[in-house]
């Protein structure tokens, strides 16, 4: 059988595994203007990647750091190009999520008490995708403060964690990001909350030029598979992974991406 097709078996076996497997509890991190390259030239980015599943042909989708959000969580960069501050339809996988009755967070770094469309430096509204749909965040958009606390108890089904501009890579060195991350990573693993099927993606949202929008996506599993994935993916391909993982129906590109098969089956 051909790799394709070898791909494409996987895909649908994972697929009919769904149907009967439990919820998965999925936590994404997502950083900001580093490239492939780069990225592994971080010691402790490259020894998160050493001990996970990393996609080594992994495409951010579109430039500069807004539509990439967009795209993770909508399927569509909505044809924007910049990135100000656009009301868009009330859509997107937090507003799925809540229809389908699947608890779910999104932690801000920096977030306060004057909201997601106010707070200071180093949250950027511009990497708190939920705030644009409907145009205004949800109950569920956290303080990254409120995390310790959650990881402890009733964690949520689905969480997503924006760094603030320093910790994202944006402002700050990679080595000092990477730091914070892994730091991150280490709370995340070693809480309560990580238990059976539980998946980590840590990605990029794009790179930082000269680099075909080549991105790492780090991807721990709890039952710590690892490994390099060759086959090409991009911003599509995780929104359809986590959109079957909780078998949501796919929205926009997702709709036609190719998911990524080695993420579907976390037993």
């Amino acid at each position: 059988m051909s790799t394709a097709g070898s791909a494409a078996a996987a895909t649908r076996a994972a697929a009919i595994a769904l149907t009967a497997a439990p919820l998965p509890r999925v936590f994404v991190v997502v950083m900001e203007n580093a490239g492939l390259a780069r990225a592994l030239r971080s010691k402790p980015i490259a020894a998160l990647a050493a001990r996970s599943l990393l996609a080594t042909s992994y495409h951010a989708v579109a430039r500069p750091s807004l539509p990439n959000y967009l795209a993770l969580t909508s399927g569509s960069t909505w044809e924007i190009t910049d990135d100000g501050y656009y009301s868009l339809p009330a859509t997107g996988l937090g507003a799925q999520l809540t229809a389908a009755g699947i608890p779910w967070r999104a932690y801000m770094e920096g977030l306060t008490a004057a909201g997601c469309m106010r707070s200071p430096y180093p949250y950027a509204l511009k990497h708190d995708p939920f705030a644009y749909y409907g145009g205004a965040c949800p109950s569920e958009v956290v303080s990254l403060e409120a995390l310790e606390a959650d990881l402890g108890r009733d964690t949520p089904n689905f969480v997503w964690i924006t760094p603030g501009l320093c910790h994202d890579g944006h402002d700050c060195a990679i080595d000092e990001a990477a730091a914070w991350l892994d730091a991150l990573v280490t709370r995340i693993t070693s809480s309560e909350a990580w238990g059976p099927r539980g998946l980590l993606l840590i990605v990029w949202d794009e790179g930082d030029g000269g680099d075909a929008n080549l991105v790492p996506l780090i991807a721990m599993t709890s039952n710590g598979r690892r490994g390099e994935i060759t086959t090409s993916y991009d911003h599509y391909s995780l929104l359809a992974t986590i959109e079957d993982l909780f078998r949501l129906e796919r929205l926009g590109a997702a709709k036609d991406a190719r998911p990524v098969a080695e993420l579907l089956v976390l037993d």
